[in-house]
């Protein structure tokens, strides 16, 4: 298989591309793990948090080129099949793995260094209350960023022709480069250093649904759009330290607020003269 970056990502193309592409969830994992990581600043033995890791090969890369300890929390993924990944990479002294739904997170606050989401920020952060329920697992001052698909430009209500069979009912969380900044920015949650489309972002899409045998209508639909809508968007940022958050809004299902019952009579009290 001949899948390469041609030297954009040339970490990533050290990797075996049979490997990369074995059972694929999405875009592929190294490149768009790479692109963050030339941008966000990831230390040593920093604990970082790859939520959405799919079949945790995101969570390999970042341990093998950056010696971080990796947290690879998927829902659709089974700790037990990662966990095999993970062992043959000879990893599993610093990498993770961990089922869990993103909204039900099994983790102290603020135990993150960094907070990384790889083409699934999508699927959670359209939620309005969502970053203020994830950054409590990120430390002040931690970097959250994620990457994922995204419109090189915004098409209104009005799907165009050559995306209809593509853009099905969960495509409506793709957003572009300006939407996600201003989502983000609006809640004095995090600081954001980067906020960018990645560069022909489409030909990279294109290249590895080609590699992993996508259907050719989906590959035909790539080529007709050119990028003039579909590409690959990605933010960095950082927690704004002192900011609090509101409590009552996470989203975790499970979640309940302390409170007490305090009687009071059911009905309003006969006021009426006799």
């Amino acid at each position: 298989m001949l899948l390469s970056s041609g030297g954009r990502f040339p970490r990533s193309d050290a990797y075996n591309p049979a490997w990369i592409a074995e059972n694929p969830m999405g875009a592929h994992p190294l490149w768009l793990t790479e692109w963050l990581c030339q941008r966000a600043t990831l230390e040593p033995g920093m604990r970082v948090l790859d939520l959405g890791c799919g079949k945790a090969k995101s969570s390999i890369f970042l341990a093998r080129e950056l010696g971080v300890q990796v947290w690879a929390t998927d829902l659709w993924t089974t700790a037990t099949e990662n966990l095999a990944r993970i062992a043959d990479a000879e990893l599993t002294d610093r990498v993770f793995p961990i089922h869990a739904d993103a909204r039900q997170l099994p983790f102290a606050g603020e135990f993150f260094d960094a907070i990384l989401c790889v083409d699934s920020y999508n699927y959670l952060g359209t939620d309005d209350g969502y970053l203020n329920y994830l950054v409590h697992f990120l430390r002040p001052g931690g970097v959250f960023a994620f990457a994922s698909a995204g419109l090189m430009q915004d098409f209104g209500d009005e799907v165009p022709e050559h995306l209809r069979r593509f853009w099905t009912a969960d495509c409506w969380n793709i957003h572009t480069r300006a939407w996600w900044h201003h989502h983000l920015a609006r809640t004095g949650l995090v600081d954001i250093q980067h906020a960018e489309e990645l560069a022909d972002g489409w030909r990279l899409w294109l290249d590895w649904a080609e590699a992993v045998d996508s259907s050719p209508w989906y590959c035909d639909m790539l080529r007709a759009d050119a990028g003039r809508y579909l590409g690959y968007v990605g933010l960095v940022s950082t927690r704004v330290p002192g900011r609090p958050l509101a409590e009552y809004a996470w989203p975790a299902t499970l979640r309940s607020m302390a409170g007490a019952y305090e009687r009071k009579p059911l009905l309003r009290a006969d006021t009426s003269a006799g």
